[in-house]
């Protein structure tokens, strides 16, 4: 199973229509590949609290019209990132956005987690409440998105789900680079899952971007890394097998005693 992991980043001068089409054609050079990763809030930038109400949009908005399309084209799994969503009775959520090779939303997850504390995200967003999985011919996925990456439970509920591969994008700010890398291994060994950890490029309104986007695998081995924040392409190439393989020699999940 081939991956993309697309770590871009909103340029100040593009607007959010030329940023969906710019990504669209990058998304479609991906033809080829199994599964294609987009970072957290790609179009308004994570950290970017005054655009959230502005750019927000129906699940099925322009951004989700671009990506199925884009998806479909490619002939690829896309994981497009989240997106500031406002759904009928005008709440907002970080929603993340799953398509098939044909275009057909598979799965949309509501960030749980969200980042701030009393301000922004935290209070302009509200929580999901749903743990979301998705199944591919090759795994299933499991998702979450950024500040998701530091509370464990969540990632146990999703293996408990039957998720074999953890997709986090994520906008995460540069100064706390070494708890992304850190907490990206961890969320591997403890749960021995691959983690799809796609970074955001640049930026995010004058916050700059950890980047860094990084596959680790079931025994919290780097398969592949981005070291750097600028935008870029992390191609990897990704063995379901060794997750039943990880699990089975060393079967620490069996030995869990508190649910």
């Amino acid at each position: 199973m081939h991956a993309s992991l697309l770590q871009i980043g909103p340029d100040e001068g593009e607007s959010v229509d030329s940023r969906r089409t710019r990504v669209a054609s990058l998304v479609r050079e991906q033809a080829g590949v199994d599964l294609v990763v987009l970072p957290e809030l790609w179009t308004t930038g994570a950290f970017a609290y005054e655009s959230f109400d502005a750019e927000a949009e129906p699940l099925e908005g322009p951004t989700y019209e671009v990506m199925a399309a884009a998806a479909r084209d490619a002939g690829v799994w896309l994981h497009a990132g989240s997106i500031p969503e406002r759904d009928a009775d005008g709440h907002l959520y970080n929603t993340s956005l799953v398509f098939s090779p044909t275009g057909e939303l598979a799965a949309a997850y509501r960030k749980i987690h969200r980042f701030g504390f009393d301000k922004g995200e935290a209070v302009l967003m509200s929580p999901g409440e749903d743990l979301v999985t998705v199944r591919l011919p090759e795994t299933t996925l499991g998702l979450a998105t950024c500040y998701d990456l530091r509370f464990p439970e969540l990632f146990r509920g999703l293996v408990d789900a039957g998720a074999e591969t953890l997709v986090i994008p994520a906008g995460w700010p540069e100064r706390r680079r070494g708890h992304w890398s850190l907490l990206a291994r961890a969320r591997a060994v403890e749960n021995q899952a691959f983690v799809v950890a796609c970074g955001s490029a640049g930026a995010h309104a004058g916050v700059p971007q950890a980047g860094f986007s990084v596959v680790v695998d079931p025994w919290g081995e780097v398969v592949g890394e981005l070291a750097h924040a600028e935008e870029g392409v992390l191609r990897v190439r990704i063995d379901p097998e060794r997750v039943g393989v990880t699990r089975e020699q060393f079967p620490a999940l069996k030995d869990r005693r508190l649910r």
